[in-house]
């Protein structure tokens, strides 16, 4: 597609949308950081690691998974992964069919960690979200992304 001289793509209304989707993501991500880290002493980052093995069937994940599930690079997730394993959060686990690969788990403190953390969690979740949306604004908002999410 191109764009003539009248065509003003910022004003767009595509591209407001999606700005206005990352600019909700970067305040919201910002936010909780914030509070995640002062009442747990928590990363958010460390977080997302945790909430993604506890959600996993076998609640382990191999290092590729972890880092495609968080968007890190390999040897953003490697490092990532050391801090938590440093922390007693996560150990890793050889693989038995794979020498090469690395299964992350949750440990019982980290599992601790976790709970700690939800609780932190749900309670940033009323406050910014349920008292702000009604419930059906909650699960239209839900399918809509939810809609974006499994085309990409």
């Amino acid at each position: 597609m191109e764009l003539t001289s009248t065509v003003c793509p910022t004003t767009d209304e595509r591209v407001q949308l999606f700005a206005l989707l990352l600019e909700t993501n970067a305040r919201l991500s910002r936010s909780f950081a914030s509070v995640l880290d002062a009442e747990c002493g928590l990363a958010l980052a460390w977080f997302d690691v945790l909430m993604h093995l506890r959600r996993a069937t076998t609640h382990r994940l191999k290092m590729s998974e972890i880092a495609d599930a968080i968007v890190h690079s390999t040897g953003g997730t490697t490092r990532l992964v050391d801090r938590l394993v440093e922390a007693g959060y996560v150990e890793r686990q050889d693989c038995p069919t794979d020498r090469r690969a690395i299964y992350i788990t949750m440990t019982p403190l980290g599992d601790q960690k976790l709970n700690e953390a939800l609780t932190v969690h749900l309670a940033y979740l009323d406050e910014q979200l349920s008292h702000r949306l009604s419930c059906e604004e909650r699960a239209q908002l839900a399918t809509l992304l939810s809609k974006i999410n499994t085309a990409l």
